[in-house]
């Protein structure tokens, strides 16, 4: 799901099913072409984060949440919002990268988006009856390690 694929054409061939077609008939090799968008990679990013915080028991109360702040207007969202055993509401900001290459991971939580996660909290806890503890955690994912920072940035 998700997942653009693509064949490579033999010479001759321009549609991507009379090349795979002509491939299998001929003997000729062809390579399967997989396109991995940026939203796979932060949904596999989303995954992991998830498992990774429900083993150290937290509990899952949204996924993905987002706001509008109006109709031309950037609102916030928020990656996870999970529930820990003391009944402390984290929202969590989820980011993966392949390396640490410019800050890496953790350092592209920037003010912007802080604010954006901000903005949707704030959002989310005006539906609850009483406030409840909350903090914002961040989880970076870089070469396959997860690193969760707890209480990575405040309420501005």
């Amino acid at each position: 799901m998700g997942v653009a694929t693509t064949y490579r054409a033999p010479l001759g061939y321009c549609c991507p099913l009379a090349a795979a077609a002509a491939a299998c008939n001929n003997n000729e090799a062809f390579e399967l072409v997989t396109k991995v968008t940026t939203k796979d990679v932060g949904d596999d990013g989303e995954a992991l984060a998830l498992e990774y915080m429900q083993r150290h028991g937290l509990t899952l109360l949204r996924r993905n949440y987002r706001v509008a702040q109006g109709p031309r207007a950037r609102g916030g969202e928020v990656d996870l919002i999970l529930r820990d055993r003391e009944g402390t509401v984290v929202f969590v900001e989820v980011r993966k990268r392949k390396g640490t290459a410019f800050g890496g991971a953790a350092g592209s939580v920037t003010y912007s988006k802080q604010r954006s996660v901000v903005l949707a909290a704030h959002h989310f806890l005006r539906n609850c009856g009483t406030l409840p503890p909350c903090r914002f955690d961040v989880v970076a994912i870089e070469d396959g390690r997860i690193e969760w920072i707890k209480s990575a940035f405040d309420a501005m």
